[in-house]
């Protein structure tokens, strides 16, 4: 009698799914974080504002003072859960559950400089405590995620479905960071653009407060939304001839 294979709940993994992974680590305001307590080695689970680096990777800012840095800094593991609630049944909306490895960014170097702009940008509040001397940055950098884009929706991504491969050098990003302030300029509707694009209401404010090589990072009233690109630009060449597409598009 032939043996049955066993019934898989996931999903097979396509870009779709990998796109929509991306959106939701990368929208995220807050998430949950699972750290493991290194007196009692249960999981601890505390909820940490988030950001991202230019590479896509997760940032989180926390005070050296808090059990879970604690943690962080005995075992780097730590989960993340992301996912806004909206109407009806909580299980019916996506979520994803990404594994990480924390990495402690060392305050006053370049690298801190620019998680620092880079996430009061999108964390204007967090100016109240982010120059603290106990308060430090980690990169919770993708192993593997989980994804449940709803009912019968469950898929397995890898951390390389989840980060932006081309990483730009420090002066590369100083250069970036300019040159997309001059592109925003010089197209000062794209947010608009980008808000048809995604067949949303109009009624509220929308502003573009970052970008990477991958995609835009957006105000849309007091809700963050994420603008991917079909394909990652090279250079801020590319980045202008994905604008002028977004600008020059009929909605």
């Amino acid at each position: 009698m032939a043996t049955e294979k066993p019934i898989s709940v996931l999903r097979e993994t396509d870009e779709d799914a990998r796109r929509l992974g991306r959106i939701l680590m990368r929208s995220a305001p807050y998430a949950a974080m699972a750290v493991i307590a290194p007196d009692t080695g249960f999981p601890a689970i505390s909820r940490v504002l988030v950001g991202t680096d230019l590479d896509g990777v997760p940032v989180i800012l926390v005070s050296t003072l808090s059990a879970h840095t604690k943690a962080l800094q005995a075992d780097p593991r730590a989960s993340l859960l992301m996912g806004e609630l909206g109407k009806g049944d909580p299980l019916a909306h996506a979520r994803l559950s990404v594994e990480c490895l924390a990495e402690q960014v060392a305050r006053d170097t370049r690298d801190h400089h620019l998680l620092r702009d880079r996430f009061l940008a999108r964390h204007p509040r967090a100016r109240l405590y982010i120059d603290f001397t106990d308060f430090q940055f980690f990169r919770l950098v993708p192993q593997a995620a989980s994804l449940n884009g709803g009912f019968g929706k469950a898929y397995r991504l890898s951390g390389d479905d989840l980060v932006i491969r081309t990483v730009l050098t420090e002066p590369e990003a100083a250069v970036w960071h300019a040159g997309v302030q001059d592109l925003l300029g010089t197209y000062p509707h794209l947010a608009s653009n980008i808000v048809a694009t995604l067949k949303l209401e109009k009624d509220e404010a929308c502003h573009i407060y970052g970008a990477d090589l991958a995609g835009f990072d957006l105000f849309w009233g007091d809700k963050l939304l994420r603008y991917e690109f079909s394909e990652p630009v090279q250079d801020l060449a590319d980045l202008e001839f994905a604008i002028a597409k977004i600008a020059n598009r009929v909605p």
